[in-house]
């Protein structure tokens, strides 16, 4: 009887501690929350989009490698300690389990990146980590994924090592920094690349139409950045739309207009791109405030000046 008074008492001593370095990492990353937040699996799975998985069986696994949960990513923090004192009941059976000896079914884990997400068994992984353990039994099944993933990285770190690798293979592949010159065609959002080249090879198809031979797809690339990409983008740098839309690239921008712009000529047919780029703005822009009003106050200014003798 006292032998059970003692693991016990020792398990609610262990969620006590593990309950205070939860407090004081939330403490600590009070001015980077996500520093704290244990990554959800659906969220990465949703960034790094995997095309299969496959059943890898026990292994023995790295428990400074299981990062994120698919399901109980709020209960638990970066370092999978316990965030919220209503997990003390079924934390503490855990920890009363691992202190007698008691084998615990394998817990189930996802792979993908090199780091691993858990499916079940949240709470053996807490004690674990708690406790010191270097690996644990685990059922694995991997996903594919072309980047690697670090431990300590945030959703938004994962998301920008994404935009990046798209961003290196897209310039190896096209050429494109050394025949436009432009090495700032950036994006905040992973898949914007493979968006260029589609558009690239669209302006190639239409090049082609009045053609016998194929152009190259250099000379088509050039002839969209010159005829097509510019343009817009100086459009939305004379309309300062940069700061309608704060967190954003003027790449970013240059996708959206084209595809508001194609909505708007199947909609009513002809459609000026000046008309399409107002319309998107005014759509989608941020509201208009003491800086929005000062950005429209310069683009009427900027108007009336076009208008005045010597002026084209």
């Amino acid at each position: 009887m006292r032998a059970d008074i003692n693991v016990k008492a020792q398990a609610a001593e262990d969620f006590s501690r593990a309950r205070g370095k939860a407090v004081l990492s939330r403490i600590q990353h009070f001015l980077n929350v996500d520093r704290d937040k244990l990554l959800s699996f659906n969220d990465v799975k949703e960034i790094l989009r995997p095309k299969n998985q496959v059943y890898q069986g026990m292994r023995q696994i790295p428990v400074n490698l299981i990062v994120g949960s698919e399901g109980r990513y709020r209960d638990f923090n970066k370092y999978f300690l316990p965030r919220s004192d209503h997990l003390r009941n079924r934390w503490e059976r855990v920890d009363q389990a691992s202190i007698t000896n008691i084998n615990l079914p394998a817990i189930q884990l996802y792979e993908i990146g090199g780091v691993y997400f858990v499916r079940d068994g949240n709470h053996r992984v807490s004690v674990a980590r708690m406790q010191g353990v270097d690996y644990i039994d685990a059922e694995v099944t991997s996903l594919s994924s072309d980047i690697t993933i670090k431990p300590d990285m945030t959703a938004d770190e994962l998301k920008s090592a994404l935009i990046a690798g798209e961003k290196e293979t897209f310039y190896e592949k096209t050429d494109y920094g050394e025949l436009t010159g432009d090495y700032d065609l950036n994006f905040t959002t992973p898949g914007c690349y493979d968006v260029i080249y589609n558009h690239i090879l669209v302006h190639k198809y239409y090049l082609n139409q009045n053609r016998k031979d194929e152009i190259p797809f250099s000379e088509a690339l050039v002839s969209w950045y010159r005829n097509v990409y510019s343009p817009i983008m100086r459009i939305i740098k004379d309309e300062w739309l940069l700061f309608k839309f704060p967190g954003s690239s003027a790449s970013d921008l240059y996708v959206w207009i084209v595809k508001h712009w194609d909505f708007l000529k199947r909609k009513f047919g002809i459609y000026s791109l000046s008309d399409a780029v107002k319309d998107f703005a005014a759509k989608y822009g941020r509201s208009r405030g003491p800086l929005g009003a000062l950005v429209s106050l310069a683009g009427r200014i900027r108007t009336r000046l076009s208008f005045l003798p010597g002026k084209s």
